[in-house]
């Protein structure tokens, strides 16, 4: 892989590294296109299922959703294997995310490795690490403080409850904030009430110091000695730590060392033998892949997992580190998603068209913004057409039932779900463009600009 291809798409990924210019150019000009159409195909489903989480909860959607298809008895087209990942898919795409994180992350800094630039290699780690904290947190800063500003101002229901005044209100932003920022907290509550779904903002930061931490130590071993290492890292954290969203980083890192070495046909011998069977072996790593990710996510119970129809054989597969149990299963879906997706043409062919190009380029904004939009209007919009829930005679009486449309169609396909769609997935993809110029771009500009100005000659 050249190293300008590599670099390209370690520039243009959203939560890497770099991220992409307000006006970037074309991701299909890069040979990696394919990661950012992989990456926004993920923010979308992200987008997707909290929106079916939340206009069914009247249906007990968590209940039918995240679980396996048949159990307790309820039989649901949107829960078959395979199936069901494009209905309640958020953890698998945030492993995606993760593994995406990765292997772009460490796309530069393993081609310095490969030519030997020690050197650079330590300049770019600097600059990375410095610049990885502002990066990923300041556009949570202010989408949230736009966000607490707009509820409190306009008094309007939604999550979460405002407060009685906007100091009182600004100060719990603030000690919110501080603690969620730090990603190191050992109590407290994981969660940033003004935007749940950054929870794995912090996770993505610990994520990236790892790939971080592993590159620098690696960067003197030979190929084959980082690949074992790799491996050994992925064991310790599935079968002897918790660290599932390590062993994610680290299987990033493994698939872009693999790719690099194949550019320069140093690929491990045991797998250059498998090459003549590679076209069957990459579509049964997708086919697993898609089962995989559609592993029951209700509970951390393993016996929930047990009881599931399909899943019974396989939860004895589950290590005594892992606690909760989803996350072993979505490491393997996500690993063999990516590893799979750059060799099966027809699906790299997928991710590169146009519309996956574009949501790559916005896909963090749109994984920011997308909460807010659902909590303030795709809440009233699910209350107009005539999908309840029990805060709505609290938060917006006066939209309960004011155009009421049929439910017809099967679950998490009706009319009525699918109409205020047209309304909120083009507010969300425009208020997303937004904060990917206004506040995304800028804030990857200041946090490289600052580590420039703090910068000493040697």
């Amino acid at each position: 892989m050249q190293l300008n291809s590599v670099s390209g798409a370690w520039q243009r990924l959203g939560l890497s590294e770099s991220a992409p210019s307000p006006i970037s150019e074309k991701s299909s000009s890069s040979r990696t296109a394919y990661l950012d159409g992989l990456r926004g195909f993920a923010a979308l489903m992200v987008y997707w299922g909290h929106h079916q989480l939340w206009a069914h909860d009247g249906q007990g959607a968590e209940g039918i959703f995240e679980n396996a298809y048949g159990y307790k008895g309820q039989y649901y087209f949107a829960c078959l294997p395979g199936v069901r990942t494009l209905f309640s898919g958020g953890h698998f795409a945030v492993s995606v995310f993760f593994v995406l994180s990765g292997y772009v992350l460490a796309a530069k800094p393993l081609s310095l490795i490969q030519r030997g630039e020690l050197k650079a290699l330590g300049d770019n780690l600097s600059s990375a690490l410095f610049r990885r904290w502002l990066r990923l947190h300041l556009p949570v800063i202010c989408t949230t403080f736009i966000y607490m500003t707009i509820l409190h101002l306009f008094r309007i229901r939604a999550l979460p409850e405002t407060k009685s005044t906007y100091l009182e209100e600004l100060w719990n932003w603030y000690a919110e904030f501080k603690n969620f920022s730090f990603v190191f907290r050992g109590g407290g509550e994981p969660w940033f009430t003004y935007n749940f779904h950054a929870w794995s903002i912090p996770v993505e930061f610990r994520g990236s110091i790892t790939v971080y931490t592993v590159l620098l130590a690696f960067s003197r071993f030979r190929a084959n000695s980082r690949l074992c290492g790799y491996l050994f890292l992925i064991v310790y954290f599935l079968y002897i730590a918790d660290g599932w969203f390590c062993a994610l980083f680290v299987a990033g890192m493994l698939l872009c060392e693999l790719d690099l070495a194949a550019q320069i046909d140093e690929t491990p011998a045991i797998l250059t033998k498998l090459r003549r069977w590679r076209r069957p072996i990459f579509y049964a790593l997708l086919a697993i892949s898609i089962y995989l990710g559609g592993v029951p996510s209700h509970n951390s119970d393993l016996q929930t997992l047990r009881d599931s129809w399909g899943w019974h054989y396989l939860s004895f597969l589950k290590p005594q580190a892992v606690y909760d149990y989803k996350w072993f299963y979505l490491f393997w879906a996500a690993t063999l998603l990516v590893a799979s997706t750059s060799r099966i043409a027809g699906l790299r062919r997928f991710f590169e068209l146009p519309f996956n190009q574009y949501l790559g380029r916005v896909s963090f904004a749109l994984y920011l913004v997308h909460g807010p939009v659902l909590w303030v209007l795709g809440d009233r919009l699910y209350a107009a057409v005539g999908w309840a829930r029990v805060s709505h005679p609290t938060t917006c009486p006066g939209w309960i039932d004011r155009l009421p449309l049929p439910r017809v169609g099967p679950l998490g396909m009706e009319i009525s779900f699918l109409a205020p769609h047209f309304v909120l997935l083009p507010v969300t993809l425009w208020l997303a463009e937004l904060v990917t110029r206004v506040v995304d771009g800028p804030s990857v500009k200041l946090a490289s600009r600052l580590y420039g100005k703090l910068l000493v000659d040697f």
